[in-house]
């Protein structure tokens, strides 16, 4: 196995051992997941996905899963999934790869270009009937999540955004309960729409990943993430270019920053 992280030795269940056979390894280090993502080539083979995470009750390999699936009997583009295996310690995920790199690594167009992409992207997923999706993300439910994150000690208080450094995660909590919006504007959301989720092969979108947190839920949710997103990676000026191709929707200034804070515990 090439390439492996010397911090983590594999020991993989027979199931990937056998497909995983004479591939060539790299750790991918791109995203914020607690899970050891690699990707694995083999000449004459199609390029695959691993994802591992250690087995966790707030672990989210087993949604991710649903959810991939889910996406794909609504022909909606997503990775494959290939295997999901389990053993005493860890739960795997084996996945084909999107043609195409994301939208922040995809160079072969303009950040204009990337940014209505990511757009049209958001705006097919949130025009799915939420009557078909089984995932819950409402804040009763996505609050309860985040009060079990910070009781597990699972926030990361040094990794919290340039306006809320040097608070406590507790304080932070406080706030979220206090300033929670008195509605909702549902619709299926990705849960996680910043630009290196989007996938793009030349200028055409190819799919979504880092599913394991789509589910219903207000759609400031995905349009504050990637506002954000979008700032940091291209400046705040494309901002008002992505929400003029999103359409039909005036974001509320309270909601995107409550989402934005709510995003901290995750």
């Amino acid at each position: 196995m090439a390439n492996k992280s010397p911090a983590f030795e594999l020991s993989l269940p027979p199931r990937l051992q056998d497909l995983l056979a004479g591939y060539e390894w790299r750790q991918d280090a791109l995203g914020c997941s607690s899970a050891y993502v690699f990707r694995l080539e083999a000449e004459g083979r199609a390029p695959v996905y691993l994802k591992t995470e250690l087995i966790d009750p707030l672990g989210e390999l087993s949604g991710e899963v649903a959810r991939l699936r889910w996406l794909a009997l609504r022909e909606l583009a997503c990775p494959q999934v290939i295997a999901h295996e389990r053993d005493d310690e860890r739960e795997w995920l084996l996945m084909s790869a999107l043609p195409g790199a994301d939208l922040v690594s995809e160079d072969g167009m303009s950040p204009t270009e990337r940014v209505h992409l990511l757009a049209n992207a958001l705006r097919r997923l949130h025009a799915v009937d939420i009557a078909t999706c089984p995932f819950d993300h409402r804040l009763d439910n996505k609050v309860a999540e985040a009060k079990a994150h910070l009781l597990a000690g699972r926030v990361d208080e040094e990794d919290f955004d340039d306006e809320r450094l040097g608070r406590s995660a507790r304080d932070l909590f406080r706030e979220l309960e206090e300033r929670r919006p008195a509605t909702e504007d549902f619709v299926v959301t990705h849960g996680d729409a910043c630009l290196p989720n989007f996938m793009a092969d030349g200028d055409t979108f190819s799919g979504y990943i880092d599913c394991g947190r789509l589910g219903i839920a207000d759609r400031h949710q995905d349009i504050a993430l990637a506002c954000v997103s979008i700032e940091r990676n291209f400046g705040k000026e494309l901002i008002s270019q992505f929400l003029k191709v999103y359409g039909d929707f005036e974001p509320q200034a309270e909601k995107m920053a409550y989402y934005q804070l709510l995003d901290e515990f995750f």
